[in-house]
């Protein structure tokens, strides 16, 4: 695996996209599980994917998982959610997603996959509020949390990159 600048992770799906899908792959990094939220093949809407459980011991046939994703979906790679650093950020949160991207890194499975860190303060807490009203069962309302968290993570990356995308075509500098 490959950390690469969120720019970069981009503008590969782009240039894959053109040839065949270029889709990104987004991950909600927790304790006990990991949601997945999968983008369409343009690059511009998340939608919900699924939740994998997480172990020390599962770590290879997780790996094996996410192979199966690259190719079944043409990945072009992952977006995975990282709590930057603001005021009461857990570093234990921090450390843990490293710690999981370190662990797939080690199996070698995923050898050739570029992935990127962004931005994931408040999107599980979102997801909360908005299912707070509802009476849904706690496990289903964690799977779903872990689900739609990945999905907030994804699609503010692919909403960023994508206004980034249009702000360098309407440059007047160029």
């Amino acid at each position: 695996m490959k950390l690469v600048k969120p720019a970069v992770l981009f503008q590969q799906a782009l240039k894959r996209g053109a040839t065949k899908q270029g889709r990104l792959l987004g991950l909600d990094v927790g304790s006990k599980y990991v949601g997945l939220a999968v983008s369409d093949d343009h690059c511009k809407i998340a939608s919900p994917f699924s939740v994998l459980e997480r172990t020390k011991k599962n770590i290879d046939i997780m790996a094996k998982d996410f192979q199966m994703l690259v190719a079944g979906f043409s990945l072009a790679g992952f977006v995975v959610g990282y709590p930057f650093n603001i005021q009461g950020q857990s570093k234990v949160d921090t450390l843990q997603v490293k710690l999981f991207i370190e662990d797939l890194r080690k199996t070698s499975v995923l050898d050739g996959v570029s992935y990127t860190y962004w931005d994931e303060n408040y999107t599980s807490r979102c997801v909360e509020t908005l299912l707070e009203p509802l009476d849904i069962n706690p496990v289903d309302a964690k799977t779903i949390m872990d689900k739609f968290a990945a999905v907030g993570i994804l699609q503010g990356y692919l909403d960023n990159m994508n206004r980034s995308l249009v702000s360098e075509d309407l440059d007047p500098q160029e």
